[in-house]
């Protein structure tokens, strides 16, 4: 059983040292509901390998506090290790960064704390790293949302101990250009649709990429080409071209706006859209996020990409990300968490949720 009360770099290394890539979350899973169902104040509910554990107090607040329990795959880096780097004590493991640190946070704190000073709802959810429709949290706030509400979300994502608010959203284009084909010893036959593409590349180019303030944080959108494709043969004039083109756009701009922007900036091309995400705003000028923001300290910052924050803000709840570990080192070989960031985050939400 896990032991949610020791220290809590042990605890962290226990859920490391259950391998839990997406898909195989059970073990993990039926671990944390075990040690959650230990803990009278909370009410748990399972679905799936996903778990929701909620205080019910008559608090005038509540709020979320969500965390994935899957990793990607391992890649020799388990069991976990605890080594000193350049004067600093980390754990090493597949899953200490993104985001078991932040879920021995959750669990820590989830037990310290039976009368918090604002109602808790602790999710700890499945497949946040494969394809949105198996996502855990996307699974429940299609079936069972009411779970989910709460007046503030916070998303124990790796961000060095530090406020990130809300997100940014993305969505991706294919731009097409055409042409003749012809032969190229003969190309004045045809009209060469890769060449066509240079226009595309020039207007990207020349985009002026924005900086937005939303909820006092500032954004920096981007738009840029992140694949082209074209050509038959080796010597063919190409009769079709396409370029994807990547935008990621401030959380002010919902799905009409945000492909307006881009399909302006190609009129007079095939612009076909491939996926869209829209971003989450960060709330941070709401009274729940303020005392958050003042519990935590610090300078809160924007969330350059795109997270499962995102998910609460479509439910009209606002959301921060916050969690230990630098979020650089996610997905690495040599992936690792400070154990300083664990006890920087379990302090701060400990002062947060009893002051």
């Amino acid at each position: 059983m896990l032991d949610l009360t020791g220290d809590i770099v042990d605890l962290l290394r226990a859920i490391t040292d259950v391998e839990s890539v997406s898909g195989n979350e059970k073990a993990l899973a039926d671990l944390v509901e075990e040690a959650l169902r230990a803990l009278p104040h909370l009410e748990v509910v399972r679905d799936e390998d996903a778990l929701v554990a909620r205080t019910h107090l008559g608090r005038d607040e509540r709020v979320v506090i969500a965390g994935h329990l899957d990793t990607v795959p391992v890649a020799h880096n388990l069991p976990s290790e605890l080594r000193v780097v350049d004067g600093e004590e980390r754990v090493y493991g597949r899953g200490t960064c993104d985001m078991k640190g932040g879920v021995a946070v959750q669990l820590a704190v989830a037990a310290a704390l039976a009368e918090p000073v604002r109602d808790i709802t602790w999710i700890f959810y499945d497949h946040e790293e494969v394809d949105a429709e198996r996502n855990g949290l996307n699974r429940l706030s299609r079936t069972q949302p009411e779970l989910l509400q709460a007046d503030l979300a916070v998303l124990m994502e790796p961000t060095a101990a530090a406020i990130e608010g809300g997100c940014q959203g993305t969505l991706r284009v294919r731009v097409t250009t055409h042409g003749t084909a012809a032969h190229s010893a003969r190309s004045w036959l045809g009209r060469n649709a890769i060449h066509g593409a240079g226009e595309v590349l020039r207007r990207l180019e020349s985009y002026d990429a924005r900086e937005i303030v939303v909820d006092g944080l500032t954004y920096h959108e981007g738009m840029n080409a992140v694949a082209i494709s074209g050509g038959i043969a080796g010597n063919v004039v190409p009769d079709r071209c396409e370029v994807t083109v990547n935008y990621r756009f401030a959380p002010d701009k919902d799905e009409q706006a945000a492909l307006a922007e881009v399909t302006s900036l190609f009129e007079g091309y095939e612009v076909e859209l491939l996926d869209i995400a829209v971003g989450a705003r960060p709330g941070l000028d709401l009274p729940a996020a303020q005392a958050f923001a003042a519990a935590v300290g610090g300078e809160p910052r924007p969330k350059y990409g795109w997270t499962d924050v995102a998910r609460f803000s479509a439910l009209g709840i606002p959301a921060v990300n916050y969690g230990p570990a630098n979020p650089n080192q996610a997905h690495t070989d040599d992936e690792h968490c400070r154990t300083a960031d664990l006890v920087l985050c379990k302090d701060a939400l400990l002062r947060w949720l009893s002051s």
